[in-house]
C-alpha cells in the first residue's frame, strides 16, 4: 500500500514539474514574440537602431527614440496584457460554463463594448470637447460592465444555470451587434470611419497610462482567481460534486463572473473589440495541461498573451508600410479554433 502511494506521488510530481515546464515554455514565447513586436514595424528602423534607443535612449536620435518608447513599445506591452487578460477570461467563463465555446466575445461582452464606443462616437457631442479621447473607452467599459450585469441577472432567473448564461449572452451579442449597424447607418461619414476603425480593434493608440491601468487590473485579480483554482478544478466534476466537497457553486461563479467582467472591461475598453483570444488560449492550454485550475488558468493567460503579441506581429508584416487592425488577424486565427471546438463538442454530445 505504502509503495503505491509513494507511486502515486511521484507520478503526480512528475505530471505537475511537466505542466511548470509548460507554462515556462509559454512564457519563453510571449518574451520571443514581445522582443520581435518591438523589433518590427512600419517605420523600418534597423534593429541596431531599435536597440540603441532601448538601452541608451538618450543619445538615440528623437524621432526614433519616440518610435521606440512612444508607439512600439506600449503597444507590444498592452498585446500582452490584453492577451493575458482575454486568455484568463476565457478560460475562467469556460469553467464556471462548462462550455468550452463560451468567452468575452461570444458571450456578448465585447459587442457591448463595440455599442458603447459607437455611441460615444455619434452621440458624444459636446462631452467629446470636455473628456477628450478618454470618452470612447469610458462608454466601451461602461456598457461591456451593463452586458456583464444583463447575463448575470438574466442567469439568477434560473439560478445562475450556465447553459442559460451562455444563451443570454449570444442574444445580447446579437442585440448590440444590430444597434451598431443603426448607429453605423445614421452616422456621418468621419464618423463611421472612427466606429469601424474602434470595432476592428487596434493597439495603435496604446501609451503608458493604459498599460499601467491593465496590468494593474490583472496583478490584481490573477491573484483572486487563483486563490480558488482547486474549488474551480471540483466544479469541473459536476455542481452536485463541488457541493459534497463544501462549495458554494452559486457564490463561487458570481465571485469568477465579477472578476472576469471586470477583467475584460478593462481589456476591451482601450483596443476595441478583438476576437477569439478567449477561445484559442484556453482551447491550447486545456490540451497540454488538462482541467487542473492550478496550470490551466496560468497557462490561458500566457498563450492568449503569446497569441495576440503573435497577432501583432503578423498585423506588421502583412501590411507593407502600414499595420492591420490587430482584430482582423486574430479573426483569421480564431475561426479555425472556433470550428475545431464545434466539431469535438458534437461527437462529446453524439457518444
Amino acid at each position: 500500500m505504502e509503495v503505491h502511494t509513494a507511486a502515486v506521488i511521484r507520478e503526480y510530481k512528475e505530471k505537475s514539474r511537466k505542466r511548470l515546464f509548460k507554462i515556462v515554455a509559454g512564457l519563453c514565447i510571449c518574451v520571443a514574440s514581445f522582443i520581435a513586436d518591438i523589433l518590427i514595424g512600419p517605420s523600418r528602423l534597423t534593429l541596431s537602431e531599435t536597440f540603441a534607443a532601448l538601452f541608451h535612449r538618450e543619445t538615440a536620435p528623437v524621432t526614433t527614440a519616440v518610435i521606440v518608447w512612444t508607439l512600439r513599445f506600449p503597444a507590444a506591452l498592452m498585446a500582452i496584457g490584453v492577451g493575458a487578460s482575454l486568455g484568463l477570461a476565457g478560460a475562467s467563463i469556460q469553467t464556471i460554463l462548462d462550455n468550452p465555446l463560451a468567452s468575452p466575445y461570444t458571450l456578448g461582452i465585447s459587442a457591448g463594448a463595440g455599442f458603447g464606443a459607437a455611441l460615444a462616437v455619434v452621440f458624444g457631442g459636446f462631452l467629446t470637447e470636455i473628456i477628450g479621447t478618454s470618452l470612447i473607452p469610458l462608454y466601451a467599459f461602461t456598457f461591456s460592465i451593463l452586458t456583464c450585469l444583463l447575463i448575470y441577472f438574466m442567469g439568477r432567473l434560473r439560478s445562475l444555470a450556465p447553459e442559460t448564461m451562455l444563451l443570454c449572452g449570444l442574444g445580447l451579442s446579437f442585440l448590440f451587434q444590430s444597434l451598431q449597424s443603426l448607429l453605423q447607418y445614421i452616422s456621418s461619414p468621419e464618423a463611421l470611419q472612427s466606429i469601424v476603425f474602434w470595432l476592428f480593434g487596434s493597439l495603435a493608440k496604446s501609451n503608458w497610462f493604459t498599460v499601467a491601468m491593465i496590468y494593474a487590473v490583472i496583478i490584481i485579480i490573477i491573484p483572486l482567481i487563483l486563490t480558488d483554482a482547486w474549488k474551480l478544478t471540483a466544479l469541473k466534476l459536476g455542481d452536485e460534486k463541488a457541493r459534497s466537497l463544501g462549495i458554494n457553486v452559486e457564490r463561487l461563479r458570481i465571485k469568477t463572473f465579477i472578476l472576469i467582467s471586470l477583467l475584460t472591461s478593462f481589456a476591451v475598453c482601450f483596443v476595441g473589440v478583438i476576437g477569439f483570444i478567449g477561445l484559442a488560449g484556453p482551447h491550447i492550454a486545456r490540451i497540454l495541461v488538462g482541467e487542473d485550475q492550478r496550470f490551466f488558468i496560468p497557462l490561458s493567460a500566457v498563450f492568449g498573451a503569446a497569441i495576440l503579441s503573435f497577432s501583432s506581429v503578423i498585423s506588421k508584416v502583412l501590411s507593407h508600410g502600414a499595420m492591420l487592425p490587430i482584430g482582423i488577424v486574430t479573426g483569421l486565427i480564431g475561426v479555425p479554433f472556433y470550428f475545431s471546438l464545434i466539431f469535438k463538442s458534437q461527437k462529446r454530445y453524439l457518444k
